[in-house]
């Protein structure tokens, strides 16, 4: 689906790869709703949007309150007339602990804002997209969701999670004007970490690892490359094009090899 001249909501509009996404899409002609429950940091994007030239409608909502995001949905739907996709970007990390020592409070977060944030607005807007001429829902998961990732045991599970739900839900709609893709970042230069509510920045420890991270500009150009080729799964970064490659090939070895990697962040 062309997003020029379409309306689309991006969860996590306010931070990082969601906010580029909300300014690549703006910057192809795409009329864009923003949500994010952090209002100081849809205000930033909002005023950058202005400085652009770009009109933004924002909305600030907490994803894993099913009530509000079903208000959400009837109150964006309104403000167009009409919405032709949704682009599930909000999500969270939990801290680099094994299962073990992790407590339900924080599996429990995690969940809601993976897997239920990512249910509640596919759930809420679907009906209303199955009505347009065509439509388009991409579901952001990651490289952790497909490859075991060592102090990201929940994390990896709510993004596999994210994986099959849509996966599902494209043959599902297969007959039907929605289409669906399913994105596998692998490592993005974003405070992913600040604004998971943990205390560290996720900064390179190396050069080279520097060198291996994708920007979010770049992430959001592969994004919606893919979504306007109606792509069933988009990979970004080289990272997680070799390991998908890798994992798909000897399952364990690829998982010995992210531990290996992971050896020393791990509490």
């Amino acid at each position: 689906m062309k997003v020029k001249g379409k309306v689309i909501v991006v969860t996590g509009g306010g931070n990082g790869m969601g906010k580029e996404l909300v300014f690549h899409l703006l910057s192809k002609g795409a009329k864009v709703i923003a949500v994010d429950r952090n209002e100081s940091a849809l205000k930033e994007t909002a005023a950058t949007a202005e400085m652009l030239g770009y009109s933004l409608k924002t909305f600030v909502v907490d994803i894993t309150n099913r009530q509000d995001v079903e208000t959400l949905a009837d109150n964006a739907i309104a403000h167009f007339g009409y919405v032709d996709g949704i682009i599930n970007n909000a999500g969270i990390i939990q801290p680099f602990i094994k299962l073990n020592d992790l407590g339900y409070d924080e599996i429990e977060r995690v969940m809601q804002v993976n897997l239920y944030g990512t249910l509640y607005v596919t759930k809420s807007f679907l009906p209303h997209l199955l009505t347009r001429p065509e439509a388009h829902i991409v579901n952001i998961s990651s490289m952790g969701g497909f490859l075991p990732v060592p102090g990201q045991t929940i994390y990896g599970a709510t993004k596999a999670a994210v994986k099959l739900l849509t996966e599902g839900l494209n043959s599902e709609l297969a007959n039907t004007g929605v289409k669906v893709s399913v994105v596998f970042p692998g490592a993005i230069r974003t405070n992913i970490m600040g604004n998971s509510g943990l205390a560290v920045e996720n900064k390179p420890t190396s050069k080279m690892q520097e060198a291996l991270l994708t920007l979010p500009s770049k992430a959001a150009e592969i994004i919606i490359g893919g979504m306007e080729n109606n792509r069933y799964r988009i990979l970004v970064g080289a990272d997680s094009k070799f390991l998908d490659f890798y994992y798909r090939l000897n399952p364990k070895s690829a998982a010995a090899f992210i531990s290996k990697k992971m050896k020393g962040l791990v509490k």
